[in-house]
């Protein structure tokens, strides 16, 4: 397969006497399988990433496990949440794959994120000031908001049937 940016490390920019840096290599084979300006943001951010976790070495001298010990210390000790991990886990197997041609391992002993039980939601509501408070919501906060005059009647019918 013919890759854009031609061999890892190898190419030059036409007029230019200097290698093709690996993230501008990265961004040319993004753009070349038409990927979204916010993936390639996204995966630039991980390699960049992964580079520094490893002394910013070079990928074509790390291995799988240098890939796991980056994503379990991203599960673990950074605690990342459950749906930044497979992002992470793209970008750096997109690296190796599409850029650097290189096939890794397999990655089965990958510590992946737990994702958090989701809990019944229990409406409060504040009589005076005319509040419903939502617990746990988006982000694991609480969030208030007002409460309709027109559900009022709907509302206060529910809670008595609950009752």
């Amino acid at each position: 397969m013919h890759h854009p940016a031609g061999e890892a490390g190898t190419a030059t920019l036409e007029g230019a006497s200097r290698p093709v840096r690996l993230l501008d290599q990265l961004r040319t084979v993004i753009r070349y399988r038409h990927y979204s300006y916010r993936t390639e943001q996204a995966y630039v951010g991980w390699v960049r990433r992964f580079i520094r976790f490893h002394g910013c070495r070079h990928p074509n001298e790390l291995g799988g496990e240098d890939v796991v010990a980056f994503l379990t210390q991203l599960a673990v000790d950074r605690n990342v949440s459950a749906s930044t991990h497979p992002q992470a886990l793209s970008a750096i197997l997109f690296l190796y794959r599409e850029v650097l041609a290189i096939d890794l391992p397999w990655l089965g002993e990958i510590e992946q994120p737990r994702k958090p039980r989701r809990l019944p939601v229990v409406l409060s509501r504040d009589e005076a000031r005319r509040e419903i408070t939502v617990p746990s919501g988006k982000g694991g906060r609480d969030r208030m908001t007002m409460l309709p005059t027109a559900l009022r009647h709907e509302v206060e019918t529910q809670l008595v049937y609950a009752k």
